[in-house]
């Protein structure tokens, strides 16, 4: 089941690293309507999300909820019965003699 579910993990995390690159920046209308080409606006229209965003949007969720699971797993493993400052023991030992100063 973790193999599984690592293996999605890791599959989303890389066809998210792509589409987030192959996606048109905000900023690049910018440039071409300030040089008087590209859109009549400086920022141009905002339509719906591209199917790009969206699914990089989808993605992204589906990461976090592997990465959710994941750390469940990982910490539902084998817990002791007590705590690790229950587990330890201190001795009681003599000071050492220390050399006398003038």
């Amino acid at each position: 089941m973790d193999a599984l579910i690592l293996l999605v993990h890791m599959a989303v995390s890389v066809i998210l690293v792509g589409l987030i690159l192959i996606q048109h920046g905000k900023g690049a209308d910018a440039g071409a309507a300030a040089l008087g080409g590209g859109s009549a606006s400086l920022f141009g229209s905002r339509g719906s999300a591209s199917f790009l965003s969206r699914s990089s949007a989808v993605l992204a969720t589906v990461f976090f909820i592997t990465s959710l699971t994941l750390a469940y797993f990982a910490g539902a493993g084998d817990r002791p019965d007590r705590s690790i400052t229950e587990s330890v023991t201190i001795e009681e030992t003599a000071p050492a003699d220390l050399p006398e100063f003038p």
